[in-house]
């Protein structure tokens, strides 16, 4: 497989596609993980110390089979985070495995935990529209819950209920042709300039973007850990959501099995004209001085992992699917257990498919009986 940055012309560098050759001269990017990978890791992105202080109740409801509750907590600071917390109804007070669903990115940040489970309410029309485009018009996180899990779907920091004041952000444009947009719609479109306004406070901060969430989703998985009605616990998301629950498994010990969907490439193939359509959480300042991406995603080994690349997806190069495939099995064959890859004939998205097969490999390593000792 060719390395990117040999000496090639880097699409968005233009003129200065030098700028890569030089850097990898002057420093070594990218380097064999060293021991103790995930600590320095947690150092270099600036983890949060955080806790789900005075958790409330807001209200509980029973709806398609589900028994739901919407709860909340402080982190320290900014809105209190609200959650979504979903079993299904004839459970009663029964210990189910439990799962942190993590909402994706999609440039939706109007709507956080709504995008992939639903409160009494059911969901506007724009997370209908998003859910058709991303999930085959599944609110995934619920049809988990269906199958015998507690699952938990937290809003994170810029999201729903963490999402930041219309004043403190630029303006949203307006639509094309004079056509009119939703508020929903207009925020995203402020959301979207105000998130590089955020992830330069947050370095200044001596933390990062990636740092603060992984932070609060800490803070989530150990909340659910906490429940007595919850046993082994696991986390999974797409996108956006697939790199916090990369990041979450990094990071927590306690993690049980981590499900990754349609997000990990190796950095070195995303710069030939990848870097631009992703969040400033894939990008934490001093990662590539420690590792590789797919390096860090498997430094829980050998705890269950799954990642599922789609071969069609239009935001990650396949050389780098193939790329972190290949490093990740690398690490888990050193342990021989452990490592799903799964390629598929797929897109950006995490359809009925790929979400059947991501439930039955959770029930296998989260449930008492028949599930994977790793520890």
């Amino acid at each position: 497989m060719p390395d990117p940055l040999g000496p090639r012309h880097l699409r968005h560098l233009g003129d200065f596609s030098g700028l890569a050759e030089l850097a990898m001269t002057q420093r070594e990017l990218f380097p064999p993980p060293g021991p103790g990978l995930r600590d320095s890791a947690r150092e270099v992105l600036g983890v949060l110390e955080l806790t789900a202080a005075d958790v409330r109740t807001e209200r509980t409801w029973t709806a398609d089979g589900l028994s739901g509750e919407e709860v909340s907590w402080d982190v320290g600071f900014g809105p209190r985070t609200h959650a979504y917390v979903l079993r299904p109804d004839r459970a009663g007070d029964s210990v189910l495995p439990g799962v942190v669903a993590l909402h994706c990115h999609a440039g939706m940040k109007w709507a956080g935990k709504e995008k992939i489970a639903d409160g009494p309410e059911g969901p506007s029309p724009e997370v209908a529209r998003l859910r058709a485009a991303l999930y085959d018009g599944r609110a995934w996180a619920a049809e988990l819950a269906r199958r015998g899990f507690t699952v938990l779907v937290p809003d994170v920091l810029g999201w729903g209920s963490r999402r930041f004041p219309p004043a403190d952000m630029p303006d949203g444009a307006p639509g094309e042709s004079g056509v009119p947009l939703s508020a929903a719609d207009r925020y995203d479109l402020a959301a979207a300039r105000h998130e590089h306004v955020l992830a330069k406070y947050c370095t200044v901060l001596g933390t990062s973007y990636a740092g603060v969430v992984a932070g609060e989703d800490l803070a989530a998985a150990a909340y659910l850990r906490s429940r007595a009605d919850v046993g082994a616990v696991g986390c999974a998301g797409l996108s956006g959501g697939g790199l916090r629950a990369a990041l979450l498994g990094a990071f927590d010990r306690d993690v049980d099995a981590v499900a990754v969907v349609a997000m990990i490439s190796s950095y070195r193939d995303l710069l030939d004209g990848f870097v631009a359509r992703h969040t400033w959480m894939l990008y934490p300042p001093g990662l590539s001085r420690l590792c590789d991406l797919p390096d860090l995603v498997a430094s829980g080994a050998p705890r269950p992992l799954l990642v599922w690349y789609g071969e069609r997806d239009e935001i990650l190069p396949l050389s780098g699917m193939r790329r972190a495939h290949a490093m990740i099995a690398a690490h888990y064959r050193q342990v021989q257990v452990g490592y799903t890859g799964i390629f598929a004939d797929a897109g950006h998205s995490f359809g009925r498919a790929a979400q059947e097969r991501v439930f039955g490999w959770l029930a296998r390593h989260l449930e008492a009986d028949g599930g994977t000792a790793w520890r």
